[in-house]
């Protein structure tokens, strides 16, 4: 498989975490009310799908090391179309929650095997280069999930969102059945789970790279599990919120392809993570100023513009020091930064509270991104 197939198939496997994600976010409304519980805890399902992400994600990364990627992609797949077969026959909402809870594990496997596939193949300014492709063609996926969840909730209910869902994740197995690779390199040496914890726990570096993965998305997706409510309290319908997502990937889009345009003028990763976190703090400020009414969507531009142009850069420059292991230090990375989603979006969903979360999170990675460390490159 040839280096530009293996990116056309990696995008669609790393859009499908995000787009189960976003796809998600308009049928809370719908789930609150047929299973008769409150919009907090219909919000805390995405927290339930991160927290059960991170751990998909260590473990995912470590058994790709050990039997290889595509085996490791397949499994996770099938493992994700099971969950949602169980959440459509779910009568409870603590059965959805179980079921949500075992697609997220299975999902994980799209985000660290598919980053670390590409790490194989790739290296250097090459791979910041692919990662900033990826964060361009990422930013289709909020419009996509929010655009098409909203027509599914208003035609079939939050049913007709794990249905397409189940549909996606049948065609990518196919897909990926049929053309995905084995990238992994034989013989590959035996690196131990907890020596290579141990390791990363004490690299300052790792800590700040997942502080700012975390920081980005709990500002992007504390908008998906709020929105539908905070439109919702000003009079607005949930199919507005979802057609809000089509202006956001444009701001998101933007941002990715602006990052690539700066990367080829030379700025530095660190400089553009900076220029990112404060794009990010202005539009906190904004949507805190405005969120009495629908404008407050156009400072989240901002905001969604950061994360297009951050990810690419952290996640480009996060592992350069772990070439030995890259599965497993992808998984542990994973591990960490979404434990911290997860507890971020449980504080933000508990708050309901966005402006104030966006800017708490914008804060977190300026300062963050000001602090001398190691510098990355």
């Amino acid at each position: 498989m040839n280096n530009r197939n293996l990116l056309l198939l990696a995008i669609a496997l790393l859009m499908f975490p995000q787009i189960a994600q976003t796809l998600y976010s308009p049928a809370l409304g719908d789930i609150a009310q047929a299973f008769d519980v409150s919009p907090q805890a219909a919000a805390q399902t995405l927290s339930v799908y991160f927290l059960a992400f991170a751990f998909g994600v260590v473990t995912w990364g470590r058994v790709c090391d050990r039997i290889g990627r595509r085996p490791s992609m397949l499994a996770g797949l099938a493992i994700y179309a099971v969950a949602i077969v169980i959440g459509l026959s779910a009568s409870t909402f603590q059965q959805l929650l179980m079921a949500q809870a075992l697609a997220a594990f299975g999902a994980a496997v799209g985000s660290v095997v598919t980053q670390t596939l590409l790490r194989d193949r790739f290296q250097g300014a090459e791979l910041a280069q692919v990662f900033s492709l990826v964060g361009m063609a990422l930013a289709a996926s909020p419009a996509i999930g929010l655009f098409s969840g909203a027509g599914l909730v208003q035609g079939f209910g939050y049913r007709g969102v794990l249905g397409a869902l189940l549909l996606i994740a049948v065609l990518l197995w196919l897909w990926s059945w049929r053309a995905l690779p084995e990238t992994r390199v034989l013989p590959v040496a035996s690196v131990g789970l907890l020596e290579t914890l141990v390791r990363m726990l004490r690299d300052v570096g790792i800590w700040r790279s997942a502080l700012w993965v975390a920081s980005f998305n709990i500002a992007l997706f504390s908008y998906y599990s709020l929105g539908p409510f905070l439109f919702k309290r000003i009079g607005l319908s949930e199919a507005a919120f979802g057609y809000s997502g089509v202006i956001l990937a444009l701001g998101s889009g933007f941002g990715a392809w602006l990052n690539k345009q700066l990367l080829k003028a030379g700025f530095s990763a660190l400089q553009l993570i900076r220029l990112a976190a404060f794009s990010g703090l202005l539009g906190g400020l904004g949507v805190w100023w405005l969120q009495d009414g629908g404008v407050f969507v156009l400072p989240m531009l901002l905001v969604v513009l950061a994360f297009g142009m951050a990810i690419p850069n952290i996640l480009g420059t996060a592992l350069v020091n772990y070439p030995d292991c890259l599965g497993t230090a992808g998984a542990l990375l994973g591990l960490f930064y979404y434990l911290l989603i997860g507890a971020g979006l449980m504080l933000a969903g508990g708050s309901r509270a966005l402006g104030e979360t966006l800017i708490a999170c914008s804060a977190v990675a300026l300062l963050r991104a000001i602090k001398p460390v190691k510098a990355i490159v």
